[in-house]
């Protein structure tokens, strides 16, 4: 399947309507009902990123069927390591990585 079946599918699993699906996305409904048409053109990444938030799955998703999976599980340490880090502000993120980049020349 493509996007054009994984993105019907989902919205009809989500009960979510191309109007209600172009409000919450900011994509116009004119666009997303070309994306449902039996011979589609295929969304830019900008659309397909809108697009997945608004139905909250990932791009990946929408383009394969399958979700993403990390290589590195994400818990404990560093689940609260990366939502600590996604809460500070841009400039405290470079200066985190920085100095993890000086750890990393250290170590070595």
């Amino acid at each position: 399947m493509g996007f054009r079946e994984n993105l019907k599918d989902e919205m009809e699993y989500q009960g979510v309507t191309t109007k209600e699906l172009a409000e919450k996305s900011g994509v116009s409904k004119r666009t997303i009902d070309h994306y449902l048409m039996t011979n589609p053109q295929e969304p830019g990444v900008y659309n397909a990123q809108k697009i997945a938030k608004a139905l909250n799955v990932s791009v990946e998703f929408l383009v394969t069927g399958a979700e993403y999976k990390s290589p590195v599980a994400v818990t404990g340490e560093r689940l609260e390591f990366l939502n600590s880090f996604e809460k500070l502000p841009a400039d405290d993120r470079l200066l985190i990585l920085s100095l993890i980049k000086k750890i990393q020349v250290k170590s070595r």
